[in-house]
């Protein structure tokens, strides 16, 4: 069972946080006993988490029971949530919602003293040489995560030849990021691991377990620090970047001690800063991370908002946040008019709404000049549109109509085309492209007919474009931008996700950061 969270996108890249059981609902009880036969084997056995969200009172805040009953007896859409309707009666339902709203015996722990002793300093720093051992270019290469077998590839963006496999922690999760000029790579797990790669090398050179739950990792752009947000514990984890030694762990809380998961954590490069969202309280923060900042103890900088803000884009100056909520949303039920809102960093207000539908993916938000004026692109979790929305006058100026709900879409600033998939539903195996100017669908790609096709990425020239075919038997498939026609097809086990150096570490506009 993977029961979805509010402000989760797919149960594929869940995990969740932490909290308490009641004795009533301890080890032996017919509702643990339910537990351990369906849900555990995606929940973790303790409720923390695995492949599906944590399942404790915490992370449920934002979900009422009666509609935690509906996910469990209906499942989820666009999700890896089945029904239980036909293995578990009402009463079965209930006493499962019971359970996992009931507060654990123990609450876990994991603080600096646990982060400290996960430690591993595999290779000394400053220890391996400063040129690459391979003969590609280090700008143009990609960093290929494949979740069929918990492994990832380092793929010489200009042949398409894998350089190096090497083994990953298991589920790696919100995109790994790269320092500054593209030479470590760091990964984040579901369970917390972080682990540096050093690509020149090709050696995994540190690791540690910054959380037990953890959403995703950002890499300051001065490349002194790591930050880690964790939905487990509630709090935001400062690594050192060079060793991955722990500096501070920031409790995520409002002022009335009202704790929270993080949702998501990113750099923004001009402002020398992390932008966090807080999952479970309406707010985001700013973490200055300057020498002068650093040396203050990273004190975050709240803005509170009307709304929850989950998943949120920057515009290209990172003078604004774009960003929505996503409630959960079972079968039978009609998502509520999600909008999005636009906050000033600066000023710290609100200074727009937008008018978009269901469940839009902000986080996979994609910009471009169209007609003389920068517009942003969204993909929609729940339903199948594309969002085209002016960024002067926030108006959503058209909307692209799909086979399905997407969650990636890409470009790149030398392409005219943009790609967008069909990642949930019957149509999973379509992947649109869409004329940027015209804003008219003009090709859909069915490269695997039946298996999942997701995640574009763009070679740095952006001559090319590396799609993902999700399956443990998959592939990435290389099409030319131009003609679009395949050119190349390298076999991959469940390549969730690909990365081009270059694209990330110069925040190319036509992806994601």
């Amino acid at each position: 069972m993977i029961l979805k969270l509010p402000g989760c996108a797919a149960a594929l890249l869940t995990v969740c946080v932490i909290l308490p059981l009641t004795a009533a609902a301890g080890p032996g009880t017919p509702a643990a006993d339910l537990y351990r036969a369906h849900c555990a084997s995606c929940h973790n056995a303790n409720r923390l988490g695995a492949m599906g969200p944590a399942l404790l009172p915490q992370n449920l805040h934002r979900l009422r029971k009666s509609s935690a009953a509906v996910v469990i007896k209906f499942g989820r859409p666009s999700t890896q949530m089945p029904g239980f309707a036909d293995r578990l009666s009402d009463r079965d339902i209930a006493a499962l919602v019971e359970y996992i709203y009931s507060p654990p015996a123990r609450t876990p722990v994991w603080g600096l003293r646990e982060i400290r002793a996960s430690h591993i300093q595999q290779v000394a720093p400053g220890s391996l040489g400063d040129k690459p051992v391979f003969s590609a270019d280090p700008q143009n290469l990609f960093i290929v995560v494949e979740l069929g077998d918990h492994h990832a590839t380092v793929l010489d963006g200009d042949r398409f030849e894998p350089i190096a496999r090497f083994a990953t922690r298991f589920a790696v999760h919100g995109g790994p990021k790269f320092s500054r000029d593209g030479r470590y790579v760091y990964f984040a797990s579901r369970d917390g691991w972080i682990s540096k790669y050093d690509i020149y090398n090709l050696q995994t050179v540190a690791e540690v377990r910054a959380g037990i739950n953890t959403r995703n990792a950002a890499v300051s752009f001065n490349d002194r620090y790591v930050a880690v947000g964790n939905y487990l514990p509630h709090n935001l984890v400062i690594l050192d970047a060079e060793t991955l030694e722990p500096v501070k762990v920031i409790p995520t809380a409002d002022d009335k001690g009202h704790s929270s998961r993080v949702s998501a954590v990113y750099t923004a490069p001009p402002r020398d800063s992390f932008i966090v969202a807080l999952k479970d309280i309406p707010e985001i923060w700013e973490i200055k991370y300057d020498a002068a900042s650093a040396r203050a103890g990273f004190i975050p900088r709240r803005i509170k908002l009307a709304d929850y803000l989950d998943d949120f884009f920057f515009d290209p100056d990172y003078r604004q946040v774009i960003g929505a909520s996503r409630p959960v949303v079972a079968k039978g039920q009609r998502p509520r008019v999600q909008g999005g809102q636009v906050v000033d960093l600066d000023s710290g207000r609100q200074i727009a709404k937008l008018d978009l539908p269901g469940l839009p993916h902000l986080g996979s938000g994609i910009t471009w000049i169209h007609q003389g004026r920068r517009v942003l692109a969204t993909p929609n979790l729940s339903t199948g549109v594309v969002s085209i929305i002016d960024m002067q006058t926030w108006k959503t100026i058209k909307r692209i109509k799909t086979l399905g709900p997407g969650f990636f879409m890409r470009s790149h600033h030398r392409s005219r085309y943009a790609f967008v998939d069909v990642f949930f539903g019957p149509n999973r195996d379509k992947v649109h492209v869409i004329d940027k100017q015209s804003l008219k669908i003009v090709k859909t790609l069915d490269p695997a007919p039946g298996k999942t096709s997701g995640h574009v990425e763009f070679t740095k020239d952006g001559r090319y474009a590396l799609l993902s075919i999700w399956d443990n038997d998959g592939a990435l498939v290389v099409y030319d931008t131009a003609t679009l026609k395949e050119v190349k097809r390298l076999p991959m086990r469940k390549p969730s996700g690909k990365y081009n150096v270059y694209n990330k570490t110069h925040y190319e506009a036509g992806t994601s950061h």
